[in-house]
């Protein structure tokens, strides 16, 4: 993995709700049969999205080392791979909205999410993570989990550490965040997995339509509205550490900071 020229790619996938071993068996299949560095599933991919109270979602919540996520653990290791899924995470009485990162050598990561959407905030607990990039050999990447994406702060935070590429699990019900990717990879100058599910759950409609964005804002590749895909495409995660806009303007050195404040 010493080089930028990566493997990537999202799986929209349709998820059983509450039904934990077969989502976990259903990415566990996914990440033995196809080849990649980073592939991304969607935000609750392990439970589901919709639950009446925080009593049946605790049932099904987990800790980023229990022992029902080795077997990912396992498959990363031995396939050279890394991984991003969504969970149900407790901790103590506290439930977070949260993704991991299982990497090629078998670390677990967690981000819990910083802005819950709707109904979430009567189940979840505010994420307390905060927006950090994780190393893989030779480039940074960082999570946000869906809702995120309409707080501008979220995708600037994680390019000002560093982040060359965004992993972006999402359960997407409103139709503007695959067109709002487009301007967070723009105006951070990175690329965006943003990976959503499908399907029908509790009176929400998941919009699918998961996509990778290049770090000049062009679509690679965004799946449609219905079906389960896996795609996985190389892209060069070199080109997101360039900065400059044109021969006078840097994205980060311009930046005013000092004005940007309340």
């Amino acid at each position: 993995m010493d080089r930028c020229q990566y493997r990537v790619g999202f799986s929209q996938i349709k998820i059983n709700h509450k039904d934990v071993e077969k989502n976990i068996e259903k990415i566990e299949k996914i990440t033995k049969e196809n080849s990649f560095d980073i592939l991304v599933f969607p935000e609750l991919s392990t439970t589901g999205y919709y639950f009446d109270n925080r009593k049946d979602l605790k049932k099904i919540s987990f800790q980023k080392d229990d022992e029902i996520f080795d077997t990912l653990e396992k498959l990363c290791k031995d396939g050279f791979k890394n991984i991003v899924f969504g969970f149900s995470e407790k901790d103590g009485e506290k439930i977070y909205n949260s993704s991991m990162m299982i990497t090629f050598e078998g670390k677990r990561f967690v981000y819990r999410k910083t802005h819950l959407f709707f109904k979430e905030k009567d189940l979840f607990d505010s994420g307390d993570t905060g927006f950090f990039v994780v190393k893989l050999k030779n480039i940074k990447v960082g999570m946000m989990i869906c809702f995120d994406w309409f707080f501008p702060e979220s995708a600037r935070t994680l390019a000002l550490k560093g982040a060359q590429l965004i992993l972006h699990p999402s359960n997407l019900v409103m139709p503007y965040c695959q067109d709002a990717m487009i301007t967070r990879s723009i105006e951070n100058r990175v690329f965006s997995i943003t990976s959503n599910r499908i399907g029908r759950e509790g009176g929400y409609n998941f919009t699918g339509k998961s996509q990778i964005v290049s770090f000049d804002g062009k679509i690679i590749h965004r799946a449609k509205s219905l079906t389960e895909e896996v795609f996985i495409t190389d892209i060069d995660l070199e080109k997101a550490k360039n900065k400059k806009i044109n021969e006078m303007n840097d994205l980060f050195k311009d930046r005013r900071g000092e004005y940007y404040v309340c």
